[in-house]
């Protein structure tokens, strides 16, 4: 939620709609500003000393920006995914995947879209294609920082997660 009221970030969204829809999850935002994929993966055991029932993965933006090398953000992904099935084997896991933008070079940008298709796969996680779809690039939608959704921009990036996280969330 840089830049806007925590009150209207994605995540607390996303709580709205799991409310409106009588489910019973409680949604834990872990997120840190800023943070890279080896950012949550040092924190990952604090996370997991709460029981964890589904996890919304989205981390490794931040590593795209500084293009830091590809496979450590796989790596550092891949290693979550792995701890926390280990920790809690019936976890519903959901992967955000991220863009980049084609300033960090065409290989750069590609590879790093693939990254997420290819954990998702093979983890047979729930894959969000792209979490910004339709707000990355727009103006009208971000802040002055053109990086970081504006309110609208949140409510949209909330609509693209909940298509996929709401079947996950439903009972077994």
């Amino acid at each position: 939620g840089f830049g806007v009221d925590l009150s209207e970030a994605w995540p607390a969204r996303i709580q709205e709609k799991i409310r409106e829809a009588g489910l019973p999850w409680k949604l834990v935002n872990a997120g840190l500003s800023g943070d890279t994929s080896a950012g949550g993966l040092r924190r990952l055991d604090w996370i997991l000393r709460r029981p964890v029932d589904a996890l919304l993965l989205e981390l490794g933006s931040n590593d795209g920006l500084r293009g830091l090398p590809l496979e450590a953000t796989r790596t550092n992904l891949q290693t979550v995914i792995e701890r926390t099935r280990a920790k809690y084997p019936k976890v519903r896991i959901v992967l955000a995947g991220m863009k980049m933008p084609e300033n960090l070079g065409e290989a750069y940008t590609r590879q790093f879209e693939t990254l997420y298709r290819d954990l998702a796969a093979t983890n047979k996680v729930a894959l969000i294609p792209f979490l910004l779809d339709g707000v990355g690039g727009r103006a009208e939608l971000n802040l002055p920082d053109q990086i970081h959704p504006n309110v609208e921009g949140h409510r949209r990036v909330a609509t693209n997660v909940w298509k996929v996280l709401q079947p996950v969330l439903q009972p077994h």
